[in-house]
Formats: structure tokens, sequence, C-alpha cells
């Protein structure tokens, strides 16, 4: 079974940087995709970013895409989010997800993904 472990997250004040970390342990097939969500308190579940393991699409919601880089260590079988000029809209408890993403339309669908980090806990405030 796959396993992921999310970490990294932490409190910091607007405009800082934290650098999330998703590890991968077992055996994953090659079109396998690392999601990234987050969820804010009395809001739904959404996504972040995602990138896949076969031919390195990357996605972002457009809420974060010029703040954060998502990034795979292959080495460490780990994936990065590197979070940048944080806002406090940022705060939220943020998951990693994984599994197959068959296309561009279908990755910020929470309920494709079979596995499931549990969770890191952002919160950006002065």
């Amino acid at each position: 079974d796959v396993q992921l472990q999310a970490s990294g997250g932490g409190l910091v004040q607007p405009g800082g940087s934290l650098r999330l970390s998703c590890v991968v342990s077992g055996f994953t097939f090659d079109n396998y995709a690392i999601a990234w969500f987050r969820q804010a308190p009395g809001k739904e579940r959404e996504g972040v970013s995602c990138i896949s393991k076969s031919d390195g699409r990357i996605w972002y919601d457009d809420s974060v895409e010029g703040r954060f880089a998502i990034s795979r260590d292959t080495a460490k079988n780990t994936v990065h989010l590197q979070m940048n000029s944080l806002k406090p809209e940022d705060t939220a408890v943020y998951y990693c997800a994984g599994g197959i993403v068959a296309g561009d339309d279908f990755w910020r669908l929470a309920s494709i993904y079979d596995d499931w980090g549990q969770g890191t806990q952002v919160t950006v405030s002065s």
C-alpha cells in the first residue's frame, strides 16, 4: 500500500515562506501523481497543486500560481511545495494526496485520489 506523510507546516507572517514535504512510500505506478490540497475551517477541500510522475506535468490553482512551486525529489521519493509570499487566506490544513490523474480536468477532484497524508497546519498571521 502507498503511504504519504506530510510535514513542514507552521506559523509564518504574511509575506513569509514555508516548504511542505510529502514523503511517498510503497509502490506507485508510472502514471501516479501527487497533489496538494488544503482545507480551511468551514470550506471544502480544494486543490492547490499537482505534479505527475510520468510526464512531469504540473498544475496550480489560480490562487497560488506565481507564489507556490511544486517539485519532486526523485531520489528521496518526496514531493515539495515551496510556498512564498504567503497570505492570511492561505491558512489551512494542507494535505498531500496520491492517485492516477487522467488529464487536466481531473487533478483538482479530491475523489480521484486513493491515498492521503495526515495533513499539516499552515497558519499565516501577524
